[in-house]
């Protein structure tokens, strides 16, 4: 059998058994999401308050109006419609993700770029995360493309770099913390940008729904009953280990001070990471991030580590490895990686007491944590990947303007 046959046969094996699994095993959300999105929306339309409609079991609409207006569409399709169009814009989204992130490490080392990319998307296949976001219809991995096209662009030195976080920002706020990414690093342009898209979004969509703006800023923004319980297994954030310690008084003080050392640590190796000129580095952090700090992080939104895997994938390359740092890092990463295929936050969806138990219902929120830490920040030859990054005498000129010696 030829080289390409094999590779052929091993994806559609790995396809089919991915499939299978998927299909056999449970967890399957119903649509649940995207079924709440299409449901306020045309509730919406037809005249409805957008934060007042609500499922059969009590859920609503919990994005700022900008996003109502991005699903506006959805009120003209009917339901099976409604979760092709998600279907499609997710393969979309990984599809653009994979060509990013994927297909200049398979460029680099001379592989097959057709068999990587094959294999790299029924890896992110196995991801509990990916698994639940593509069942729930969710739109995580959209508004991952849209930040991700910010580091294409920001690579390129566009002017443009910035709108694709606001837009996402304007959306949901989680990736919002890129916009501090950009501050931190000092991505002035960039970062005025972002913020210029997500304030002329928002505030346009006021101007055409000043009643719906007006509830989410002052009332739905601010209600933590509206997403589900804090303590419940599936928020795998710092704020949702906290709340599993003592689910009736979750300890605030002790969730600011561990989200504080949080952002210490991250705005300490971004800034590393840009030194160094790695900004796949310091965007694949940010989303790590971006899971612990923020107060309900479901288990559908650890789509944001996703990059950071690929960074760590790598650092390990060539494969084997032989240098025993990138040993012990391909090791962590494997096993982060089967951890979140596993699902094994939801063994201790009906009770996590005991150490245990306590380790298990967080196993998500550790991997996060391991990854912060350990992910590597720094290539060798950043030139490599990025040729405008060599322009100047030896001098590597990260886009922004830091100049770092080499």
């Amino acid at each position: 059998m030829s080289a390409n046959r094999r590779r052929a046969a091993t994806v559609a094996v790995l396809a089919v058994v991915l499939t299978v699994a998927i299909a056999v095993l449970p967890g399957h959300r119903g649509w649940f999401d995207v079924g709440v999105y299409h449901g306020a929306v045309g509730h919406w339309v037809r005249g409805g308050d957008l934060y007042q409609w609500t499922t059969g079991n009590g859920y609503g609409f919990t994005y700022p109006p900008f996003a109502a207006v991005s699903m506006l569409p959805m009120a003209a399709l009917a339901w099976y419609p409604t979760i092709v169009a998600n279907l499609l814009l997710t393969a979309l989204a990984v599809a653009f993700l994979l060509h990013l992130l994927v297909d200049p490490v398979a460029r680099r080392h001379g592989w097959s770029r057709w068999y990587a990319l094959a294999l790299s998307c029924c890896l992110l296949a196995g991801l509990n995360p990916v698994r639940d976001t593509v069942s729930f219809g969710q739109v995580n991995l959209v508004l991952v493309a849209l930040v991700y096209l910010d580091l294409w662009l920001v690579e390129r030195g566009s002017r443009l770099a910035g709108v694709g976080t606001g837009l996402a920002a304007a959306v949901k706020l989680t990736p919002a913390v890129y916009i501090g990414y950009l501050l931190v690093t000092g991505r002035w342009r960039a970062a005025a940008t972002a913020i210029g898209t997500a304030v002329a979004a928002t505030t346009v969509t006021a101007a055409f729904a000043p009643d719906a703006t007006r509830t989410f800023f002052t009332e739905a923004l601010w209600d933590t009953d509206r997403v589900g319980r804090l303590a419940y297994v599936s928020n795998q954030s710092v704020l949702g280990v906290v709340a599993r310690l003592d689910p009736t008084h979750p300890d605030r003080r002790l969730w600011v001070a561990l989200v504080a050392v949080v952002l210490v640590v991250w705005a300490t190796r971004v800034r590393r990471a840009v030194r160094n000129g790695d900004e796949r580095a310091g965007f694949a952090v940010t989303g790590v991030v971006a899971c612990l700090v923020s107060p309900v992080t479901w288990v559908h939104h650890l789509v944001w580590l996703v990059p950071g895997l690929v960074v760590i994938a790598a650092s390990t390359l060539p494969w084997p490895p032989v240098d025993p740092t990138a040993r012990r890092r391909a090791r962590a990463g494997v096993a982060g990686y089967v951890v979140l295929c596993s699902g094994l936050v939801w063994v201790f969806a009906n009770g996590s007491a005991g150490p245990l138990g306590f380790l298990g219902a967080n196993a998500y929120v550790w991997v996060s944590v391991g990854m912060l830490v350990l992910l590597p920040v720094g290539r060798a030859d950043p030139g490599k990947d990025h040729p405008r990054l060599t322009e100047h005498c030896g001098a590597v000129e990260v886009p922004g303007g830091v100049g770092v010696g080499r």
